[in-house]
């Protein structure tokens, strides 16, 4: 755990790099617009809970400043404002009982964003990392089978005392970065698909000695399609 929020305070650094580092051609492009895409979600809990990848939707506003082209790599900060709905859902096996939680956060990923190829009239892939925040506004809970006090007892490793926990950390935070490509027009329209993974390095319960979870971070995969336009370009 130590390793990973080094990673993360490494990522904070490389933004900060990405920022204000000036060595190359300088850019003042500002681009804005919207996101949606589909998220496929799991908590990694210690001990274990047998699961699927949950789906959910993710959708949000995205403002991408370009701030200098070094050699053929296009250099940007990018930050968003998101909705994004996480959670789990479980494999159960012993009963034909079923359950998943939907969590409903507030995401805010700030990242360095690294582009190759043309940076307008063309095609151009990018690389985004950096530190996510998030903030948990809400969580549903769907249940379905049996669920008897004999169907709980039959549960794997005998684990049932999520179904009574609400989020007790709603403040979360990690790691995010996926690959992308960016179709963009000349008059500074952008089309852009992208993959990405987050890592949370925080957990959704308590995890003290006295609680059942050592672990119960969110961890989940993003494909979002964005649409951008440029506001303030570079005369190149």
């Amino acid at each position: 755990m130590k390793c990973l929020r080094s990673l993360f305070l490494l990522a904070v650094v490389s933004l900060h790099a990405a920022l204000f580092a000036q060595v190359g051609k300088p850019r003042t492009d500002l681009a804005i617009g919207g996101s949606a895409g589909v998220v496929l979600n799991r908590i990694s809990f210690n001990p274990s809970i047998k699961q699927s990848m949950k789906p959910g939707m993710t959708l949000g506003f995205t403002a991408r400043y370009t701030c200098e082209k070094y050699f053929s790599m296009i250099c940007a900060f990018q930050g968003e404002i998101n909705y994004t709905q996480s959670g789990w859902k479980e494999n159960i096996s012993t009963s034909s009982d079923t359950y998943q939680r939907t969590l409903h956060y507030v995401q805010v990923p700030l990242f360095a964003h690294l582009g190759f190829g043309r940076e307008r009239g063309g095609v151009k892939g990018f690389l985004v990392i950096g530190p996510q925040l998030g903030f948990c506004i809400g969580e549903t809970e769907k249940r379905g089978g049996e669920w008897s006090a004999a169907t709980l007892a039959a549960r794997t490793n005998g684990i049932t005392e999520q179904y009574d926990l609400e989020v007790q950390r709603k403040f979360e935070y990690g790691i995010a970065g996926g690959l992308g490509m960016d179709v963009s027009t000349r008059s500074g329209h952008h089309f852009i698909l992208e993959g990405r993974y987050f890592y949370g390095l925080s957990d959704i319960f308590s995890n003290s000695k006295k609680d059942p979870f050592g672990r119960s971070s969110n961890g989940g995969i993003f494909v979002k399609v964005s649409y951008l336009f440029d506001i303030i370009k570079t005369n190149l």
